[in-house]
């Protein structure tokens, strides 16, 4: 017998997703988040589960975990005393950036704050030229002298940045050389071994990003590999990337920064697997949890991945899933602002106190206790039974905080609240769909987190979407996600040149090279060679431009007849994106791009053949407000686990269970597929 295990945590609640490769039998878990310490919620919920379900510590074949610490350590600025060293003249280039401000109509916005302790920026003379030639040999004794200072101003790591060093790395492996030599107990990033890329600023950024989260996350990481140890458990655990994909403990100790949203790239990995089961190709991805709400689009089945993110205010030039977040969960609090204006979010009462109606001390209204207040959430018990809650201290709450200054009644004020809220996530939504040229009535709305499916038709009403496609176990969607993700190594090299046949020659050494040190990579992992896969892509512009559109393509072994397909493929997509293209200009190829993909073995999720149409069992009736309506509305509350497959359920309904509960409106019909998923319908759209 052996058993998947993949582990997810989130501000609220830490969920758990266990797999029985042998029965094929997915159960979900839920426990409250330490946020002190997330180790405790995970190392507690392990012993609980292998409890529960009588399972041997040594039958955990696999153990994948997302996290949350590096993307906290950013937000609430806990990461480590970080110096710089760079070329002589060039240490200020944090502060210049790229010369943009924050917002572009606000004079008033402050920069982000810097991430390098103040007067801990150190030069030393060297210079590499941009052919990858040596001008100025490196002064050993500037970098000597910059180590001992940065020693002595005690600070836990240090970024390296030197000029072309991705052409060149040879000042930078020797600095690196030296701070071992003087400082080994210093944490060391040097920018070749993170970002091979042009672009000074981002390279730069992107380094003191990781340096920054270093220590942080390797202590993090090996109490969680020394706590699982200490279980029982001998597999050694991965940890989920930005790019949707697991790596190991050694990995994500080296390069944290691609741990920056570790956690909702896994949901939407599962959500792609889901998406391909129902064959819909078009979703866009909707994860609400207890603190934010994650927003992602799938287009023709894949994932968008970017290159250009920004993580608190700073460039991170690393593959991460296109995905935007806002402060709206269910533990987003609710205030009334100096205009007299309801604000939600994106402060969150998070796992404790909680939201008032958890009985943890909390005493600001929060989403949940809305949800509560209008019946869209059970007013006794949640998270199947195993939570207590209470109605009147979500009243309480609601009544002092936004009655009293609003003037509202605790019924409109709680409809205020969700209404808000959803306005928040509609946002959200256009601007990962609208705002780039997608109509998102072409697209499906996966909702799933534990509030997902709580706001997901409503969200989709305001959109014009009429299809919402809820997950089996929509509030563990995450951590289902960490068990289909493959390992991966994104390695990039910059190069400009012309798409032309003449430089077909280069175009196949560079990505000769870059599979040789991916294959490297996998070979240290204990990828199989034929487990292995490669995925090709260049970055192209037209000549004179200055920002670059990222184009795959079928093989590195770049031929006449793939050169031609870029051609055309880049012409149409900047037609796509920019409303023009132009033939007789020349195109420029930038970065050469290789993703080196291990295949892991993966959960299956199989389908019932036997549908059938039943009726389904009613637990009680409640009266439910919802959004649009003045009226509360007699509602039938129903069990999930006794909707048949192929049965469906007509709004209004409120389908509870375990880990989220779905809302039906009037109006909308959910029906139980094949695989266990909720397609919910709203009328006059397609079934």
């Amino acid at each position: 017998m052996s058993y998947m295990l993949g582990v997810d945590v989130g501000g609220t609640f830490t969920d758990f997703s266990l797999y029985n490769t042998d029965t094929r039998e997915i159960q979900n878990f839920k426990r409250s988040s330490t946020p002190d310490d997330p180790s405790r919620a995970i190392v507690s919920g392990i012993i609980q589960i292998l409890e529960e379900c009588k399972i041997a510590p040594d039958e955990v074949s696999f153990l994948g975990h997302g996290t949350t610490v590096a993307t906290n350590a950013l937000i609430e600025k806990k990461g480590a005393r970080t110096g710089l060293i760079t070329t002589y003249g060039f240490k200020d280039l944090m502060e210049i950036g790229n010369q943009k401000r924050p917002s572009l109509y606000n004079l008033l916005k402050d920069k982000p704050e810097s991430l390098i302790v103040p007067g801990c920026k150190c030069e030393v003379r060297e210079r590499v030229m941009h052919d990858g030639t040596v001008k100025l040999p490196l002064n050993e004794d500037d970098v000597r002298n910059a180590v001992s200072f940065l020693k002595d101003q005690k600070v836990d790591s240090i970024a390296v940045c030197t000029l072309f060093s991705f052409i060149n790395p040879v000042h930078e492996k020797r600095i690196k050389e030296i701070i071992s030599e003087e400082f080994p107990e210093a944490y060391v990033t040097i920018s070749s071994e993170l970002v091979n890329e042009f672009r000074e600023y981002p390279r730069m950024s992107t380094t003191v990003l990781n340096s920054y989260l270093g220590p942080v996350m390797k202590k993090y990481v090996r109490n969680f590999e020394n706590s699982v140890k200490e279980v029982g458990i001998e597999t050694k655990p991965y940890v989920t990337q930005s790019n949707g994909s697991i790596i190991s403990i050694a990995e994500t100790i080296d390069y944290p920064i691609k741990t920056a949203v570790s956690g909702p790239s896994a949901g939407a990995v599962g959500a792609s697997y889901l998406s391909g089961l129902s064959d819909e190709h078009k979703i866009i991805t909707f994860d609400m949890g207890g603190t934010s709400a994650d927003i992602s689009l799938i287009q023709n089945g894949k994932l968008q991945v970017s290159y250009d993110r920004y993580v608190e205010g700073y460039p991170a030039r690393v593959p991460m899933i296109d995905i935007i977040t806002v402060g709206a969960g269910g533990g987003s609090i609710a205030k009334i602002d100096e205009g007299g204006a309801m604000k939600v979010g994106p402060r969150s009462a998070g796992a404790v106190p909680g939201p008032a109606c958890y009985m943890r001390g909390g005493q600001e209204p929060t989403v949940t206790d809305a949800n509560i207040v209008l019946g869209k959430l059970n007013r006794h018990k949640i998270l199947g039974g195993k939570m207590d809650v209470d109605r009147t201290l979500a009243e309480s709450a609601i009544e002092k905080r936004l009655c009293s200054e609003s003037g509202l009644d605790v019924i409109d004020a709680a409809a205020g609240i969700i209404s808000v809220v959803n306005s928040n996530m509609v946002r959200a939504i256009r601007g990962v769909s609208i705002e780039r040229g997608y109509d998102p009535r072409e697209f499906i709305l996966m909702a799933f987190g534990g509030a997902g499916p709580l706001h997901a038709c409503e969200v989709a009403a305001e959109l014009g979407i009429s299809k919402v496609l809820l997950p089996g176990s929509p509030g563990t969607l995450c951590s289902l996600g960490l068990l289909m993700a493959d390992t991966r190594f994104d390695l990039s090299r910059s190069r400009i040149m012309l798409a032309n046949r003449e430089n077909l020659k280069e175009i196949r050494k560079i990505f000769t090279n870059l599979k040789e040190e991916g294959d490297q990579l996998l070979e240290n992992e204990g990828v199989p060679s034929d487990m292995r896969k490669y995925v090709y892509s260049l970055d192209c512009r037209y000549e004179n431009q200055n920002y670059e559109i990222s184009m795959e393509i079928s093989d590195g072994q770049m031929d006449e007849k793939i050169l031609s397909e870029l051609i055309e493929g880049f012409h149409e997509e900047h037609n796509n994106s920019y409303g023009y293209f132009d033939r007789n200009k020349n195109i420029q190829l930038v970065n050469y791009r290789l993703g080196a993909i291990g295949i892991i073995d993966k959960p299956t999720i199989p389908g019932s053949d036997k549908l059938v149409h039943d009726d389904v069992p009613v637990t009680e009736l409640r009266q439910v407000r919802y959004e649009g309506s003045r009226e509360f509305i007699e509602t039938r509350i129903i069990q999930r686990d006794s909707i048949k497959r192929g049965t469906a359920v007509y709004g209004p309904a409120i389908i509870e269970q375990m880990d989220s509960t779905c809302v039906i409106p009037p109006g909308w019909k959910a029906y139980n597929d094949r695989y266990g998923n909720l397609i919910v319908t709203h009328e006059g759209g397609k079934a």
